[in-house]
């Protein structure tokens, strides 16, 4: 096909994103260049716009005369649902006004090579980048980024590594505290619908569930451990699956937001009532959480203020005013979650 191909489409722009976040193309380059007296509001829809139409920003265009500018990456890989990429925007976008820096957001093909993904974040000119997974668990990447002299600051990587600074969440205390939730409210056939195998999480996750039925004395059922990718549609198929075995679960508890939501969906159709015959909980507290009705008993991981630490902590190591601050900065930074129960659970009604 010739790159003039008309039938291509068009990458999204500058004005197609702020006609989506509803406000001007000078508010939308405001918001993504971290500039002051720009609303949180205004920041949430211009971040949530750049996710959901896959936005990357010019960055050859953000140069300021006679002087390059101090510009920090967030990297994002296709497996990344919307709303979780939408809630690392939000952090960084709010912290770059603070330490007078551009964010640039970087979007990797899935199955780029170490080599082309580090040839793209050189030719983004950074000094470092936020690395949200799964590519924070590409060790490649990461030596090629060392290599590169891109400081790097990790978003819940599946080990700590001594050379890379994190900010994490312990996704596997978190899942076995919804679990442990559920058994505690006489739920014992508790479903747990996956996400995809690239992110690690959700292997903590799955981990966290199987911990605290087994500490409960409830036999793990692999019938009632179901694929997902993260997203909306394989929460879908997860539902549907589970609700048609012979016994069905009381109880789901979704790897995230997303696929928590479509199982409620899923209810519905088959009125099914949640809570009262169906208890269903997520991962995340994404805004989809409290959107939707039932408003949705999740685990609150602070992705925002995760990503605001990330900036933070790469700030402090990049650039001189930082330095005082470096001193009392971990180099792996844990910040805590929090069950937010809300309508979607219950004592189950009957005994399945």
């Amino acid at each position: 096909m010739s790159r003039h191909d008309a039938s291509r489409p068009k990458p999204p722009t500058l004005h197609d994103v702020a006609e989506r976040a509803g406000v001007s193309a000078m508010t939308a380059s405001r918001a993504l260049n971290g500039k002051p007296r720009v609303s949180a509001e205004t920041r949430e829809a211009v971040a949530r716009a750049v996710a959901e139409l896959g936005y990357v920003p010019n960055t050859s265009a953000r140069m300021l005369a006679g002087r390059t500018v101090r510009r920090i990456a967030l990297l994002h890989g296709g497996a990344t649902t919307s709303a979780y990429l939408g809630e690392l925007l939000l952090g960084a976008l709010n912290e770059a006004p603070a330490r007078n820096v551009h964010l640039t957001v970087e979007q990797c093909p899935e199955r780029a090579s170490m080599e082309e993904l580090v040839a793209q974040i050189v030719e983004a000119h950074v000094a470092g980048v936020i690395l949200p997974p799964p590519l924070c668990d590409r060790h490649e990447l990461l030596a090629g980024l060392a290599a590169a002299r891109i400081a790097v600051v990790a978003v819940a990587p599946d080990q700590e590594a001594e050379a890379i600074a994190s900010v994490s969440t312990d996704d596997r205390g978190a899942a076995y505290e919804m679990t442990r939730h559920l058994i505690e409210l006489g739920h014992r056939r508790i479903a747990f619908v996956e996400g995809t195998n690239r992110h690690r999480s959700s292997t903590r996750r799955r981990h966290g569930y199987m911990d605290a039925l087994r500490d409960h004395e409830i036999p793990v059922d692999e019938e009632l451990i179901v694929a997902g990718d993260f997203s909306y549609r394989s929460g879908l198929i997860a539902a549907e699956q589970l609700l048609a075995r012979t016994e069905p679960p009381t109880a789901i508890f979704a790897c995230n937001d997303d696929m928590a939501a479509a199982a409620v969906t899923i209810a519905h159709q088959h009125k099914i009532s949640v809570p009262g015959e169906l208890s269903i909980c997520g991962f995340d507290d994404t805004p989809l959480a409290d959107a939707i009705w039932p408003r949705l008993t999740t685990i609150r991981q602070p992705i925002k203020e995760m990503s605001q630490k990330a900036m933070e902590m790469l700030c402090a190591r990049l650039w001189p005013e930082g330095q005082d601050e470096l001193d009392a900065l971990p180099q792996h930074l844990h910040l805590p979650f929090e069950l937010r129960r809300r309508q979607s659970d219950a004592v189950p009604r009957i005994d399945r």
